[in-house]
């Protein structure tokens, strides 16, 4: 949960954990009960059958001005590569962008989702979230469709990705 960008339910949280979903449930309303009794610095909401793990009320001021930074300072490199495979390759799952770049991604996606520059969708079938660029991606850009950024054909179909991620490379 704490490095999701998102809230997970709790079968979600259930499948990860190899565990029963009562059980389960009965753990994050424990976790959150002791997060709140002992003050500590995060907390876990429910919102109808997701939980997510956030930041406590207590330290909002500090939160708000880190999440300033974050989002309006400049992307860094691993940032800007992230959003690059996936404006190129999206959607894009977290394994595949994480099969691409060679290192866990989870961090990045957060902040990218924060500065409103991606969306997540979830596949049901696949059971997967997949990335991909937003709106306000190309409104940044000045672009009014993804294939605007250049050599747009030419890259978002290279073989040594598909490679990479096919596991033959």
């Amino acid at each position: 949960m704490f490095v999701s960008a998102r809230p997970m339910t709790v079968a979600e949280i259930s499948q990860i954990l190899k565990k029963d979903k009562e059980e389960t449930k009965k753990s994050l309303e424990e976790l959150s009960q002791n997060y709140e009794e002992e003050k500590r610095g995060f907390r876990i909401i429910k919102s109808n059958s997701s939980y997510q793990m956030v930041s406590s009320p207590d330290n909002s001021k500090l939160v708000s001005g880190f999440i300033q930074d974050e989002t309006s300072g400049e992307l860094t490199r691993p940032s800007l590569e992230a959003l690059t495979i996936i404006a190129y390759r999206g959607p894009v799952s977290k394994i595949d962008l994480e099969r691409i770049r060679g290192v866990n991604c989870s961090l990045i996606l957060r902040n990218l989702l924060m500065r409103g520059l991606i969306i997540s969708e979830k596949d049901s079938k696949k059971e997967e979230i997949y990335y991909s660029v937003s709106l306000e991606f190309l409104r940044f850009l000045g672009i009014s469709d993804i294939k605007e950024l250049p050599d747009f054909e030419k890259l978002s179909r290279d073989d040594s990705l598909e490679r990479i991620l096919e596991g033959t490379d």
